[in-house]
């Protein structure tokens, strides 16, 4: 219900600041070297329907476009009131990017007003006008912005998101004051200025006086590009600046009190479900949801923070998909920055690399960029090991390649020991055949494969039973999108089969995996090999019609395990040979397997799985366990939230074609637009062959 004396909404309009429908589709003319050469910018306005132009705007429909309200605005704005055309002032979204826009990072987004800008409080913006539809919402679209903006808390995402993986404790509860930098025009808009800053301060110390007071400074001022407020003079033994870039969702947790001006980080809060003590005039200040202490603020209406974030993130904000250089909605811009940000703070320690053939190095400098220096490869893990405790850096081994030595070594200097795999979507072509893989796992607990010992997978399953709505709506949306299109984790080009199996008959699929394979070692316990495999189930299941698939490397002649055509046919009814996997997958009713990955595709598609070994499936509930019971595995999830942990969580994916960090989604739209796997070169394509020929001598590449 609308209150008194509000103004009431016509259309898209608002008689309380005159903001008019986006005219999408008009020419854009500009007048400042920044727009003219911002390339992302223009591709996001151009996906969103407008066309950047140099010149004179005669036509009808053409409009003028302004960055911000800096110098060079005041050119655009002089012609669009000399040609009596509307104005559109562009700036950056609420969420930008990893690194600031000076570090040279492009954004992911951009806001755009035909009436003002949000920061300049001074004068009507469309902001307002959102602000003011949203009292309006219905409960479903409450619903989805409280969830939307409980997602982006839970990926602890800010307008700049380069924070340190350093764990930082804070012993005590403390105050937190927001720096800004100088000369900001939000300040200046905002009805603030220096001494605002100096004031906040000491109105936090004297607020606060047996509390510890924290400066969190902007995240430019951190990289050495801006000046902020304070500096190391406003320190004493309460007051101290964070050295450290955390989250400003991490630091809300242990505030009491958080003091702001006009900045950004006040937003947030009120996201986290905080008050911040504001100084300034922002635009979200009197809503209802902040302790206003600066001058008047410009609304007078009471929202829920749901409501301003719906204003301010999925209508205010316009969202850029980089990867397909198209608008794109919050959410995918949420996870897209979640990926470039996990794989940047992920790598900022060097990286010292043991067990890496010279084939898998190219790949693995793509994963590893970022950091602050190249990684380095190493044959000998003791040099590797004094190397990276030197330079306070990590050591990663590709995971079979692991010894007790290097781990030993590793404990003994402190050093981190992040063992590397392939995901389980990993390509279009075999790793043994030197096909780089899109996906891959880093962990630094165990690794998924190795039953005997904890991982971060098993960490990441065991707590997926807590996931929301929009993280389980996510993995139940990859899964279809896989299954639908056939998916399988290396996505061979092989031809389909048809079973004869009589009617009412149980199918079961037992696929070969290669015997000398860590997962074996590791997972196994009476059932070791292939052959075993096949006694045990038709064993098991005397009357089913068992179909035999051998492991591709195996069939490429690559790696061990082979089983002869004699022996197969004692146990199986059918041998697969040179097939497609997710076809048989559709035409099975169960999967009996020691630890293949084609367990868990077969659960996804909703299949029987029967599991004699210990595969990172298996144990929490959802297999036919035959196996030994791992009392690790304490969670029972649903199917969905195993593969949230297993698809989404667990591995860090690689876009082929623009060759940057991304999400699932994206390797799954490549594979479906036949993209996912870049062309290898010549030299690789020739080592490949030479494969097949020294077959036997394996040991060389893997």
């Amino acid at each position: 219900m609308r209150r008194k004396g509000q103004t009431k909404t016509v259309g898209t309009m608002t008689k309380s600041t005159g903001a008019p429908q986006d005219k999408t589709g008009s020419r854009l003319f500009v007048y400042s070297l920044g727009l003219v050469f911002q390339r992302r910018v223009r591709k996001i306005l151009n996906a969103h329907g407008w066309s950047l132009k140099l010149g004179l705007p005669f036509a009808n429909s053409d409009a003028v476009a302004v960055w911000g309200r800096k110098g060079p605005a005041k050119r655009g704005m002089a012609v669009a009131s000399a040609f009596k055309k509307p104005l559109l002032t562009v700036e950056d979204a609420f969420l930008r990017s990893v690194l600031t826009g000076r570090q040279g990072a492009q954004s992911l987004g951009i806001v755009t007003d035909w009436t003002g800008i949000y920061f300049d409080t001074s004068q009507p913006s469309d902001i307002d006008s959102f602000l003011e539809k949203s009292l309006d919402l219905n409960d479903d679209d409450l619903k989805n912005a409280a969830d939307e903006m409980a997602y982006m808390g839970h990926l602890k995402l800010s307008k700049y998101n380069d924070y340190s993986q350093q764990a930082v404790e804070f012993k005590d509860e403390y105050v937190l004051v927001v720096d800004q930098t100088l000369n900001d025009a939000a300040i200046i808009k905002g009805g603030a200025d220096a001494q605002t800053f100096a004031n906040m301060l000491a109105c936090a110390k004297a607020e606060n006086p047996d509390k510890k007071i924290y400066i969190k400074t902007h995240p430019e001022t951190a990289a050495g590009k801006r000046l902020g407020h304070y500096t190391q003079d406003d320190c004493d033994g309460q007051v101290d600046l964070l050295t450290s870039q955390l989250s400003p969702y991490v630091l809300f947790q242990g505030a009491s009190k958080i003091y702001c001006v006009t900045s950004q980080v006040g937003l947030e809060a009120i996201f986290a479900g905080r008050k911040p003590i504001i100084f300034g005039r922002p635009f979200y200040a009197g809503l209802g949801l902040t302790d206003d202490r600066g001058p008047t603020p410009k609304s007078t209406l009471k929202l829920k923070p749901e409501q301003l974030f719906w204003a301010t993130h999925l209508q205010y904000s316009k969202w850029y998909d980089p990867f397909f250089e198209r608008a794109t909605d919050f959410q995918t811009t949420a996870t897209i920055l979640h990926a470039q940000s996990r794989q940047h703070n992920d790598n900022k320690k060097p990286a010292y690399c043991i067990g890496m053939r010279l084939w898998k190095r190219g790949f693995l400098k793509q994963f590893l960029s970022g950091s602050v220096s190249a990684p380095r490869f190493f044959d000998d893990p003791q040099k590797a090991v004094m190397a990276a405790k030197k330079d306070n850096g990590r050591v990663l081994v590709w995971s079979g390649k692991e010894t007790q030595v290097l781990h030993k070594a590793c404990t003994q200097n402190h050093v981190p020991l992040i063992r590397v795999e392939d995901g389980f979507l990993r390509s279009v072509g075999l790793g043994a055949k030197l096909v780089a893989p899109v996906s891959l796992a880093f962990d630094d607990t165990g690794i998924y494969y190795d039953p005997t010992r904890p991982s971060q997978l098993e960490r990441l399953i065991n707590a997926s039973v807590s996931l929301s709505e929009i993280e389980l709506t996510r993995a139940k949306a990859v899964q279809d999108r896989i299954v639908a299109l056939k998916m399988t984790k290396y996505n061979l080009t092989h031809s389909s089969v048809t079973l004869n199996a009589q009617k009412g008959q149980q199918v079961i699929l037992v696929p070969g995996q290669v015997e000398n394979d860590a997962s074996i070692f590791k997972g196994a316990a009476q059932v070791k090999t292939n052959l075993d495999l096949l006694q045990a189930a038709r064993a098991d299941f005397p009357d089913a019609y068992i179909v035999f698939k051998p492991h591709p490397d195996v069939e490429a002649g690559l790696r061990k395990g082979v089983v002869s055509t004699e022996q197969a046919n004692l146990y199986a009814d059918f041998i697969a040979s040179d097939c497609n996997m997710a076809d048989l997958l559709d035409q099975v009713d169960r999967i009996a397997t020691i630890t293949s990955l084609a367990g868990f595709e077969g659960l996804m598609r909703g299949k029987q799985v029967t599991c004699y070994g210990n595969p990172f499936y298996s144990c929490w509930g959802l297999t036919d366990d035959r196996g030994d019971k791992l009392d690790r595995r304490i969670a029972r999830p649903n199917l969905t939230a195993l593969i949230h942990a297993c698809l989404i969580k667990y591995p860090r994916y690689w876009d082929p074609v623009t060759h940057k960090p991304c999400p699932i989604e994206v390797v799954v739209e490549r594979f479906e637009k036949g993209e996912m796997q870049s062309k290898r070169g010549g030299s690789m394509r020739l080592l490949a062959k030479l494969q097949g020929v020294f077959a036997s001598y394996a040991y060389l590449w893997r």
